[in-house]
């Protein structure tokens, strides 16, 4: 089955933010993911440069070793020549910025040249993110060649934000956009999420939802994971 055919089959759902997790013990952590109806593990890549902070690159995504499904969202400066690296890694989504430079549509067109090294037959999802303050027209020019919006309910970069209560608005103008041009596209939103807002963000129609602290919290990972999935899916029940 194709990532994105999978995706909407099991819309909406979790890709579950790996950053929070204990990277000490981070193969028993995918392990408790593997045990939920989360299929997918969300890597947030940081340059220190677009965002303050700096994360990971492709060896430790490549050292990733589950079932689970490999969300790229790279945070990053110019990620034109960066995007094949991460590609073969073995992502099966791959997100960029549309404030990450001044020519993504190029990056969308190599991303559009680029096989899953996983598997050439299950296709790779190309996402765009958008930053809460960039309005979501910017991506009205991109739309036939993604198949993902991220909207970003924090400023990138650090953790422990409050959900930005204009994504709501921006979620249902986005809506309307994919519904205007007819065309398959993923409905995202990454930060701020818990489980008090998570069934709001179901109900405003959110096919994928990116969830790091509010399931890795050193105490009940797997049950979080159910949790905030039935929260999202309770809307559409």
């Amino acid at each position: 089955m194709r990532t994105l055919e999978l995706l909407r089959k099991s819309a909406p759902t979790i890709s579950a933010g790996i950053l929070t997790a204990d990277w000490m013990a981070l193969g028993s952590e995918l392990s408790l993911l593997e045990q939920t109806d989360v299929h997918l593990a969300h890597v947030d890549v940081m340059d220190g440069c677009f965002v303050p902070m700096l994360t990971v690159g492709p060896p430790v995504i490549k050292a990733l070793k589950t079932p689970l499904l490999k969300d790229i969202h790279l945070m990053v400066e110019d990620p034109l020549e960066k995007v094949e690296s991460y590609v073969a890694a073995g992502a099966d989504i791959l997100t960029v910025h549309v404030e990450s430079c001044n020519h993504i549509h190029r990056v969308l067109q190599k991303l559009g040249s680029l096989e899953n090294q996983n598997d050439p037959h299950r296709g790779l999802v190309r996402g765009v993110a958008l930053n809460p303050g960039t309005p979501i027209t910017a991506l009205k020019p991109l739309l036939d060649q993604i198949e993902l919006v991220l909207l970003l309910g924090v400023n990138p970069g650090w953790g422990g934000q409050s959900l930005i209560p204009a994504t709501f608005s921006r979620m249902q103008d986005m809506k309307e956009m994919i519904t205007h041009s007819k065309r398959d596209i993923l409905l995202g939103v990454d930060g701020g999420v818990t489980r008090d807002n998570i069934s709001r963000l179901g109900s405003a129609g959110a096919d994928l939802v990116v969830a790091g602290s509010a399931i890795f919290d050193g105490k009940t990972p797997t049950q979080n994971a159910r949790t905030l999935l039935d929260r999202l899916r309770s809307p559409r029940l």
